[in-house]
Parts: C-alpha cells; sequence; structure tokens
C-alpha cells in the first residue's frame, strides 16, 4: 500500500500521518516504511543544532504501523493505544532516516490487540516496543 491507499484505512493525516508504505509479508507481520522530512516539526526544537526524532514519535510510527495487521476491522473501528510497553530507543533517528519497520501480531484478546513492532535504519535496530491496541467502534457504527 502506498501512502494514499493508506489514508484509506488510518484517520491520520499530515503531519501525524507517519508511513509512506506497508505490506502484510506474512500471516501476523506487517513490513512498513517512513522516510523522516527534512524539517519535520517536531524536531524543530529537539535539539536545535542536533536534531533527532524523539522517541514519542518512533513509537508513534510503530503503532501506525500496525494497522495493516487489522484491515479487516478498519472501516467500523478506530485502533487507540492502551499500552506501551518494553520500550527502547536503542540508536537515535535523524531528518531524513529512512525507517523500516516490523510489526506482528502476537495475541487477540476480544477488542484488545498485542502486538511487536521494531524499528530500523540502515539495518540498525533503533527502537522497539510492545504495543497493546483497542479496537473501539467508530461513532455512529
Amino acid at each position: 500500500m502506498d501512502r494514499e491507499q493508506i489514508k484509506e484505512y488510518l484517520p491520520h493525516r499530515e503531519p501525524m500521518l507517519l508511513l509512506d508504505s506497508a505490506e502484510l509479508v506474512k500471516d501476523g507481520v506487517c513490513h512498513a516504511t517512513y522516510r523522516i522530512p527534512d524539517d519535520p516539526y517536531y524536531c524543530r526544537g529537539h535539539f536545535p543544532g542536533n536534531p533527532m526524532v524523539p522517541g514519542v514519535i518512533l513509537c508513534e510510527i510503530m503503532a501506525q504501523s500496525c494497522f495493516h495487521l487489522f484491515l479487516h476491522i478498519l472501516k467500523d473501528h478506530l485502533l487507540v493505544y492502551r499500552s506501551l510497553d518494553g520500550v527502547k530507543i536503542r540508536s537515535s533517528v535523524y531528518p531524513g532516516d529512512l525507517c523500516e519497520i516490523e510489526s506482528t501480531l502476537i495475541e487477540n484478546k476480544g477488542s484488545l490487540w498485542l502486538c511487536t513492532s521494531r524499528l530500523k535504519v540502515a539495518g540498525k535496530l533503533c527502537a522497539q516496543a510492545q504495543i497493546t491496541l483497542a479496537a473501539l467502534p467508530k461513532a455512529g457504527k
């Protein structure tokens, strides 16, 4: 899927749509990419003279990458965070970097979905997390 196709499923829009592509590579495993813009708003004050992507943005990129695991419910549901566990920021990510994300569905319990996600740049692991998402019915559904 390209960015326009992703918009059919995710409610996020610029500047908070943090995926360029996504594909299901096998049942329960999604690969996604996102190129950090050259001057993203979230790096302007983080840190002047040495801009780097904040860890919370890396977590959001990883969480958004999980969407492809839930295409079958996203027309009628909205996925929201319920928890982030085991978050590790192992290396800095900078404007212009190409992020490659792999997200894996671990378990489904009712409306809760447990995933793991790993974000790499040039093959180097930069961030990882265990993400629990909840599927909430969209308003009017």
